[in-house]
Protein backbone atom coordinates (compact mmCIF):
# COMPACT_ATOMS: atom_id res chain seq x y z
CA UNK A 1 0.00 0.00 0.00
CA UNK A 2 1.46 3.50 -1.21
CA UNK A 3 1.22 7.11 1.00
CA UNK A 4 -2.16 8.58 0.08
CA UNK A 5 -2.38 11.80 1.22
CA UNK A 6 -5.83 11.87 1.20
CA UNK A 7 -6.09 9.52 4.16
CA UNK A 8 -3.85 10.98 6.28
CA UNK A 9 -5.56 14.46 5.80
CA UNK A 10 -8.62 12.66 6.71
CA UNK A 11 -7.11 11.14 9.91
CA UNK A 12 -5.83 14.87 10.91
CA UNK A 13 -9.01 16.29 10.22
CA UNK A 14 -10.73 14.20 12.33
CA UNK A 15 -9.07 14.81 15.05
CA UNK A 16 -8.49 17.95 14.45
CA UNK A 17 -12.35 18.64 14.76
CA UNK A 18 -12.46 16.93 18.41
CA UNK A 19 -10.05 19.54 19.31
CA UNK A 20 -11.98 22.35 18.23
CA UNK A 21 -9.36 22.46 15.51
CA UNK A 22 -9.13 23.09 11.51
CA UNK A 23 -6.68 21.50 9.28
CA UNK A 24 -5.76 24.07 6.56
CA UNK A 25 -3.00 21.72 4.81
CA UNK A 26 -1.37 18.73 5.00
CA UNK A 27 1.75 18.11 2.83
CA UNK A 28 4.40 15.35 2.58
CA UNK A 29 8.01 16.49 1.76
CA UNK A 30 11.67 14.60 1.29
CA UNK A 31 12.16 11.53 0.59
CA UNK A 32 13.89 7.87 2.26
CA UNK A 33 14.16 8.88 5.88
CA UNK A 34 14.32 12.44 5.51
CA UNK A 35 10.48 12.94 4.96
CA UNK A 36 8.84 15.21 6.85
CA UNK A 37 4.92 15.22 7.40
CA UNK A 38 3.73 18.51 7.76
CA UNK A 39 0.27 19.81 9.32
CA UNK A 40 -0.83 23.00 9.31
CA UNK A 41 -4.40 24.28 11.67
CA UNK A 42 -5.55 27.13 12.83
CA UNK A 43 -8.89 27.83 15.64
CA UNK A 44 -12.11 28.93 13.62
CA UNK A 45 -12.58 31.77 15.31
CA UNK A 46 -8.84 32.89 14.85
CA UNK A 47 -8.16 36.41 15.00
CA UNK A 48 -10.65 37.04 17.32
CA UNK A 49 -10.25 38.70 20.82
CA UNK A 50 -10.85 37.28 23.97
CA UNK A 51 -13.32 38.48 26.42
CA UNK A 52 -10.52 40.75 28.90
CA UNK A 53 -9.09 38.51 31.92
CA UNK A 54 -9.89 40.73 35.34
CA UNK A 55 -10.07 44.02 33.30
CA UNK A 56 -6.24 42.97 31.77
CA UNK A 57 -7.32 43.72 28.13
CA UNK A 58 -8.42 40.82 25.43
CA UNK A 59 -5.87 38.62 24.23
CA UNK A 60 -5.81 37.04 20.53
CA UNK A 61 -7.29 34.04 20.04
CA UNK A 62 -5.13 31.32 17.78
CA UNK A 63 -3.16 28.07 17.65
CA UNK A 64 -1.06 27.68 20.91
CA UNK A 65 1.69 25.32 21.61
CA UNK A 66 -0.51 23.08 23.43
CA UNK A 67 -3.23 22.67 20.58
CA UNK A 68 -0.18 21.56 18.18
CA UNK A 69 1.37 19.26 20.63
CA UNK A 70 -2.33 17.65 21.77
CA UNK A 71 -2.77 17.07 18.05
CA UNK A 72 0.10 15.74 17.14
CA UNK A 73 0.48 13.37 19.67
CA UNK A 74 -3.12 11.90 18.49
CA UNK A 75 -2.64 12.09 15.05
CA UNK A 76 0.70 10.54 15.28
CA UNK A 77 -0.51 7.69 17.56
CA UNK A 78 -3.57 6.76 15.24
CA UNK A 79 -0.87 7.58 12.10
CA UNK A 80 1.96 4.77 13.40
CA UNK A 81 -1.20 2.03 14.19
CA UNK A 82 -3.15 2.37 10.94
CA UNK A 83 0.31 2.27 9.35
CA UNK A 84 -1.12 5.55 6.98
CA UNK A 85 2.66 6.51 6.61
CA UNK A 86 4.25 3.04 4.87
CA UNK A 87 7.74 3.78 3.75
CA UNK A 88 10.17 3.80 7.61
CA UNK A 89 10.36 6.76 9.53
CA UNK A 90 8.95 10.41 8.85
CA UNK A 91 9.34 13.50 11.14
CA UNK A 92 5.56 14.89 12.03
CA UNK A 93 5.27 18.71 12.69
CA UNK A 94 2.03 20.21 13.89
CA UNK A 95 2.12 23.80 13.55
CA UNK A 96 0.16 27.25 13.02
CA UNK A 97 -0.44 28.45 9.30
CA UNK A 98 1.72 31.83 9.89
CA UNK A 99 0.54 35.13 9.66
CA UNK A 100 0.57 35.10 6.08
CA UNK A 101 -1.43 32.07 6.28
CA UNK A 102 -2.01 30.21 2.80
CA UNK A 103 -5.84 30.64 1.08
CA UNK A 104 -7.37 27.70 -1.12
CA UNK A 105 -10.63 26.78 0.28
CA UNK A 106 -13.85 28.98 -0.85
CA UNK A 107 -14.44 29.10 3.24
CA UNK A 108 -10.83 30.60 3.06
CA UNK A 109 -11.95 33.90 1.23
CA UNK A 110 -15.27 33.84 2.64
CA UNK A 111 -14.00 34.02 6.39
CA UNK A 112 -11.31 36.83 5.77
CA UNK A 113 -12.98 38.98 3.63
CA UNK A 114 -11.74 42.51 4.56
CA UNK A 115 -8.43 41.13 5.02
CA UNK A 116 -5.24 42.36 3.03
CA UNK A 117 -4.33 39.59 0.63
CA UNK A 118 -1.87 38.69 -2.51
CA UNK A 119 -2.81 36.90 -4.91
CA UNK A 120 -1.06 35.37 -7.88
CA UNK A 121 -3.62 33.97 -10.83
CA UNK A 122 -2.78 30.62 -13.01
CA UNK A 123 -4.27 32.95 -16.33
CA UNK A 124 -3.56 36.91 -16.66
CA UNK A 125 -6.90 39.03 -15.27
CA UNK A 126 -6.42 42.71 -17.09
CA UNK A 127 -3.35 41.67 -18.30
CA UNK A 128 -1.41 41.00 -15.01
CA UNK A 129 -1.32 38.03 -12.74
CA UNK A 130 0.24 39.11 -9.38
CA UNK A 131 -2.34 41.33 -7.25
CA UNK A 132 -2.62 42.69 -3.68
CA UNK A 133 -5.00 44.23 -2.20
CA UNK A 134 -8.65 44.34 -0.08
CA UNK A 135 -10.41 41.14 0.19
CA UNK A 136 -14.07 42.85 -0.31
CA UNK A 137 -16.03 39.80 -0.68
CA UNK A 138 -16.04 35.98 -2.18
CA UNK A 139 -19.74 34.91 -3.46
CA UNK A 140 -20.77 32.23 -6.41
CA UNK A 141 -16.63 30.96 -6.91
CA UNK A 142 -15.48 34.89 -7.57
CA UNK A 143 -13.50 36.38 -5.19
CA UNK A 144 -13.66 40.12 -5.30
CA UNK A 145 -9.96 42.51 -4.90
CA UNK A 146 -10.02 46.14 -4.29
CA UNK A 147 -6.52 45.90 -5.93
CA UNK A 148 -3.48 47.48 -7.32
CA UNK A 149 -1.74 44.99 -9.43
CA UNK A 150 2.18 45.04 -7.77
CA UNK A 151 3.00 45.54 -11.04
CA UNK A 152 1.70 49.41 -11.63
CA UNK A 153 4.07 52.23 -11.77
CA UNK A 154 4.01 54.36 -8.21
CA UNK A 155 2.48 57.42 -10.02
CA UNK A 156 -0.48 55.42 -10.92
CA UNK A 157 -1.76 55.24 -7.37
CA UNK A 158 -6.09 54.31 -8.29
CA UNK A 159 -7.40 51.73 -7.08
CA UNK A 160 -9.67 49.41 -8.79
CA UNK A 161 -12.11 46.32 -8.04
CA UNK A 162 -10.75 42.89 -9.68
CA UNK A 163 -12.99 39.80 -9.60
CA UNK A 164 -10.88 37.04 -10.24
CA UNK A 165 -12.36 33.09 -10.52
CA UNK A 166 -11.15 31.21 -7.57
CA UNK A 167 -10.54 28.47 -10.40
CA UNK A 168 -8.38 31.09 -11.72
CA UNK A 169 -6.45 31.58 -8.61
CA UNK A 170 -2.44 29.76 -8.33
CA UNK A 171 -1.85 31.41 -4.98
CA UNK A 172 -3.25 33.28 -2.18
CA UNK A 173 -2.01 34.71 1.45
CA UNK A 174 -3.11 36.75 3.55
CA UNK A 175 -0.77 39.94 4.04
CA UNK A 176 0.29 40.53 7.72
CA UNK A 177 -1.03 43.53 9.66
CA UNK A 178 0.93 44.43 12.27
Amino acid sequence: MGFELARVQEIAEREAASLGLEVVEVEMRGAGKGRTLRIFIDKPAAGVIEPADAGAGGKPVGVTHEDCANLSREVGTILDVEEAVPGGSYVLEVSSPGLDRKLSRAADFERFTGSRVKVTTRNPVNGSRHFAGRLESFRDGCLTLDVTPLSKKPDDTAAQKMEIDLANVEKANLVPQI
